[in-house]
């Protein structure tokens, strides 16, 4: 009874999931009418298509995740080049004006195919962004101290060794005081991605690199993960903190998902006149950090929406989605992410290398 009565909660999902994918794929259908292919054969490959980003979840090779995600990423750009398609179509509708479906099937494609090609170049290229934030009672010593963060590298299936050798170099050569790295660092079993973490012991800045886990770390097995880390260089960061130089402290929390994050334990015994910086997966930590006396937190998790239109539907779920926001006291930076997750695409949401500099308040 029990399995009868999942049918229809499985049903209805799979049958929206179609619908999307027929609606996305309709310049498809087009393109193969006109190529002379069978409705029947031109159905199937679309049906065919629709089951390819399933496949990363059913098996886990590198050529599995990027034949589903990059599918994904195409129907994505697909979907907003048909829906851009019928908004014109009912303007010239409405206008009494006649289009040819052909050039508008083409269209639709060829846009699609661009902006995927766009979107894979701003996922696998993320720019460097520079921050200066203006920190009260700063200690002259401190005034132009920078840390360089990454966020949501997400090395797994199509990241891996040579993105991250690159986002090493890239990294080294901006001379930062410190690097912090605020979470989803890894996205797979150590086992498989054992390799391609190597260059992160390459990774050079004068005060340490310093990190904290995001979620993702915690369905791999986080206790496999902070050891390996550590063991690259990484100064792990579970609910504690550090005296990095005189005046400053560097904390860490761990993300919810561990169910033992734990702010005031991360800043307990700190200095009290020290600046604070606290490195939380998870923007909303910076309520509690307020009233810790933090005076900055860096955080990640929302990737920025990672890709156009998703950029736009985030917020009515994330209250911060990214860049810089005061939380009572404390400065609040939310990076967009240095990778991506899932589809190879960041349409309209590049991704960082962020560069934060802190400066005496004026």
């Amino acid at each position: 009874m029990a399995n009868a009565r999942s049918i229809p909660l499985l049903a209805a999902p799979a049958a929206l999931w179609f619908s999307l994918f027929v609606y996305a794929g309709r310049p498809l259908l087009t393109a193969a009418h006109f190529a002379g292919i069978a409705p029947a054969a031109a159905w199937g490959g679309l049906a065919f298509l629709s089951l390819l980003p399933m496949l990363p979840f059913l098996h886990r090779t590198r050529a599995s995740h990027w034949i589903g995600y990059l599918t994904l990423g195409l129907f994505s750009a697909l979907l907003v080049s048909v829906l851009f398609s019928d908004l014109i179509r009912l303007v010239w509708w409405i206008a009494r004006a006649s289009l040819d479906g052909r050039t508008l099937t083409y269209a639709s494609l060829g846009a699609a195919g661009l902006m995927t090609a766009a979107g894979l170049l701003q996922a696998r290229c993320p720019a460097v962004k520079r921050v200066r934030i203006e920190i009260e009672n700063l200690p002259p010593h401190l005034d132009g101290y920078t840390i360089a963060q990454w966020s949501d590298v997400h090395i797994g299936p199509t990241i891996q060794r040579r993105f991250l050798a690159e986002l090493v170099r890239r990294t080294n050569e901006l001379h930062a005081d410190a690097i912090a790295i605020t979470g989803d660092l890894v996205d797979g079993p150590l086992a498989d991605l054992e390799p391609h973490i190597a260059p992160l012991a390459e990774l050079r800045a004068r005060d340490g690199v310093w990190y904290v886990t995001g979620n993702h770390e915690y369905y791999w097995r986080a206790n496999e993960w902070i050891p390996a880390l550590a063991s690259r260089g990484l100064t792990v960061l579970e609910n504690r903190h550090e005296v990095v130089r005189d005046g400053l402290v560097i904390a860490g929390v761990t993300d919810p998902a561990s169910r033992k994050q734990d702010p005031h334990a991360a800043l307990a015994g700190a200095p009290r006149d020290a600046v604070k910086i606290l490195l939380s997966h998870r923007p909303q930590t910076a309520e509690i950090a307020s009233t810790l006396g933090v005076d900055l937190q860096l955080s990640g998790h929302t990737h920025g929406g990672q890709f156009f239109p998703f950029n736009l539907l985030i917020h009515a779920f994330q209250p911060v989605v990214a860049g810089l926001h005061r939380v009572g006291r404390t400065w609040l930076y939310v990076s967009r992410g240095t990778g991506y997750w899932g589809p190879p695409s960041r349409l309209g949401v590049r991704g960082e290398i962020t560069l934060i500099e802190l400066a005496q308040a004026v």
